[in-house]
């Protein structure tokens, strides 16, 4: 089932959460909304489910209108964040619960009812626990009998809001890979709502990263993380530097130095460099290139990061390397690797240079020339 969100507006009272939101998710895809606490993910996601009502806009299943629709005409699988299990019903009862309150006229047999429920127990890997209750399980095995749950009832959009946020790491870590083994078998065309950067790249084909009620940038978890498309994506995905700099003829400076980059279709001006931590190279000489104050060091798994302090009146940066070139030093040198950085102005999306050869890196990386 394809889903169209077209020009979607929300309002509570008088403070917009979405605005003129527009979204094509493709059928079969798993499609994840990821951004801060007040970004509007939820309230999308609640929208797409009927649970909300849009102020404007229309939200399509297929070609059909389904903005009027209820959350039964539309039917939706939905897996809360704290499962919303019935205590009082077995693991059974519970996964074949949506179809036991079916219409008669919709409603399959007892027998049949019962051997879909046991076939999706047997699906999220619960099978011989059907008659144990909520309160018997563990955290992770509910989360699974919610997912089974709304899987019954054969939705035509799974929705998932938070799913793994009640659970603790390593659980949250083998879920992650379990759920998208499911939505491979399944093909069920799934949006899911998290504020987890990894899971979302982890898990879907596409993300959405959305912020103030606005989509920021849609794509793949490549594209989101290798070439975002403004200075909030690229500092909310992934850890990130910042340095205020000039432009002066074509080149890059750094206070009154220039740091060895060149823009050379951007005017003169100020504007803010943007680069991850491990995208850089300690050097000896200093040719071009940020020298700093080693003020912190400390190994984070198989690297070592080390915090610079370029002078009073900028942040520090931090950069990762590998253990054995983070030797102990009081200073370090640093150099910038081709097109691992990018230049934004106030206020504007990715310049248009960029773009371009984002887009065309893209294009290759897919079609795999």
């Amino acid at each position: 089932m394809e889903v169209r969100v077209q020009n979607i507006r929300k309002e509570f009272g008088r403070f917009p959460a979405l605005d003129d939101v527009s979204l094509d998710i493709r059928s079969g895809e798993l499609i994840a909304l990821l951004g801060p606490s007040g970004s509007g993910k939820t309230t999308l996601l609640r929208l797409v489910a009927g649970l909300e009502s849009p102020t404007g806009g229309m939200i399509f299943f297929g070609d059909e209108d389904a903005s009027k629709k209820s959350v039964q005409e539309r039917n939706i699988g939905f897996v809360f964040q704290h499962y919303a299990l019935f205590r009082h019903m077995t693991v059974l009862d519970n996964v074949a619960f949506g179809l036991k309150v079916r219409p008669t006229n919709r409603r399959p047999p007892a027998a049949e009812i019962r051997r879909r429920a046991l076939d999706l127990l047997d699906l999220v890997q619960l099978s011989g626990l059907e008659k144990r209750y909520p309160a018997q399980l563990s955290g992770g095995q509910r989360q699974r009998v919610a997912l089974a749950r709304a899987m019954a009832v054969e939705p035509n959009v799974l929705l998932l809001d938070e799913p793994f946020g009640a659970l603790d790491a390593q659980v949250r870590k083998e879920l992650r890979r379990w759920l998208r083994e499911i939505h491979d078998r399944t093909g069920h065309t799934t949006i899911f709502v998290t504020h987890d950067q990894e899971e979302a790249l982890e898990l879907a084909d596409r993300v959405v990263v959305m912020s103030k009620g606005a989509i920021e940038q849609v794509g793949t978890p490549d594209d989101i993380y290798d070439h975002p498309v403004s200075p909030f994506v690229y500092g909310f995905i992934g850890q990130s530097n910042c340095l205020e700099v000039s432009l002066s003829s074509g080149e890059i400076w750094f206070e009154d130095r220039p740091i060895g980059l060149r823009a050379a279709s951007e005017p003169d001006g100020s504007a803010t460099l943007y680069f991850r931590p491990h995208d850089i190279e300690l050097i000896d000489g200093c040719g071009g290139c940020l020298a700093g104050l080693v003020t912190n060091s400390r190994r984070v798994a198989g690297t070592r990061h080390l915090e610079l302090d370029l002078g009073r009146t900028h942040p520090t940066v931090e950069i990762e390397l590998p253990p054995e070139r983070a030797a102990a030093a009081d200073h370090a040198r640093i150099a910038f690797r081709p097109t691992k950085w990018t230049l934004f102005r106030k206020e504007e999306k990715l310049p248009e240079i960029q773009r371009s050869v984002a887009t065309q890196t893209s294009e290759l990386a897919r079609t795999g020339t």
